[in-house]
C-alpha cells in the first residue's frame, strides 16, 4: 500500500527486532479529517498547522484527492500542550523513529533525534493522527530538514473559512519537491498555477536553495 511506503520513508529496513508497538499501519485509513482534527485542539494555544496534502485542499476550500492519513506540524516547544490536550481526551501518542513505533507514556516525548509522534484511538484501534514538531516559534517558522530557510509565522500558516490552521502552500510543495511521488505531481500540476506570484518566487528561490536545478524551479518560471 502507498501508506506504507509513505509512512516508512527513509527508515531503516523492516526486521524480527524493529520495535512496533501499534496498531497496523492499515489502519490510518481510519485517520481524522481536518475538521476532526480541529475540534480536538480547539482552543489550544500554540501554532499547530494541518500539513500536507490536506493542507492545500483547505487553500483550495474542496478536497481534490483521497489522502492516506492526516498531518499536523506544530512548534516543538508547544508539543507538550498538544500532547496533554489529545492524552486528556484518552488517546495514546506514540514516537515513529526510523520505522520504530514505540508507545509513549503520558508526558513522555522520545527524541531528540526523532521528531514524528503517531496518534492513536485505543478503542478503535487506529492511527488518526501524525504530528510533526519543528524547530521555530509563535513568530517564525523554520524550514525542519536543513534549518536554512525561515519565515514570519503569518505567512507560514494560514486558515481557511472554518479557522482550521494549514500549511501555507508554497511551503508544503516544498517539503513534495523532494520525493515527487505520483501526488506530489499532482499536486503540484494543480496547486503551482493557482500560487500569487510572490509565493511562486518564493518557492522558485527556496527550491533552488534546498534543492539546487529541481524540475520545478524552471515550471514557477514559465
Amino acid at each position: 500500500m502507498q501508506i506504507v511506503a509513505d509512512a516508512l520513508k527513509g527508515a531503516r529496513p523492516m526486521s524480527e527486532t524493529t520495535r512496533w508497538d501499534g496498531p497496523p499501519v492499515e489502519t490510518w485509513s481510519m485517520g481524522w479529517t481536518p475538521d476532526e482534527a480541529a475540534e480536538a485542539l480547539a482552543g489550544v494555544t500554540a501554532p499547530w498547522a494541518v500539513a500536507g496534502g490536506w493542507a492545500l485542499d483547505l487553500w483550495l476550500g474542496r478536497q481534490t484527492r483521497d489522502h492516506g492519513d492526516i498531518e499536523i506540524t506544530v512548534p516543538a516547544a508547544f508539543f507538550p500542550e498538544v500532547q496533554a490536550r489529545l492524552e486528556a481526551r484518552g488517546l495514546k501518542l506514540f514516537s515513529n523513529i526510523d520505522g520504530e513505533v514505540i508507545a509513549l507514556e503520558p508526558g513522555e516525548v522520545r527524541g531528540p533525534d526523532g521528531f514524528q509522534t503517531w496518534v492513536t484511538d485505543p478503542d478503535a484501534r487506529s492511527w488518526i493522527l501524525d504530528i510533526f514538531r519543528e524547530p521555530g516559534d509563535a513568530e517564525t517558522w523554520v524550514y525542519r530538514r536543513t534549518g536554512e530557510l525561515s519565515a514570519p509565522r503569518a505567512r507560514a500558516n494560514s486558515r481557511d473559512a472554518r479557522g482550521i490552521p494549514f500549511v501555507a502552500p508554497q511551503i508544503v510543495l516544498l517539503f513534495k519537491a523532494k520525493a515527487m511521488r505520483d501526488k506530489d505531481l499532482a499536486d503540484f500540476a494543480l496547486i503551482a498555477p493557482q500560487l500569487p506570484a510572490e509565493d511562486r518566487d518564493w518557492l522558485a528561490a527556496s527550491l533552488g536553495v534546498i534543492h539546487p536545478g529541481h524540475p520545478w524551479i524552471e515550471r514557477l518560471a514559465g
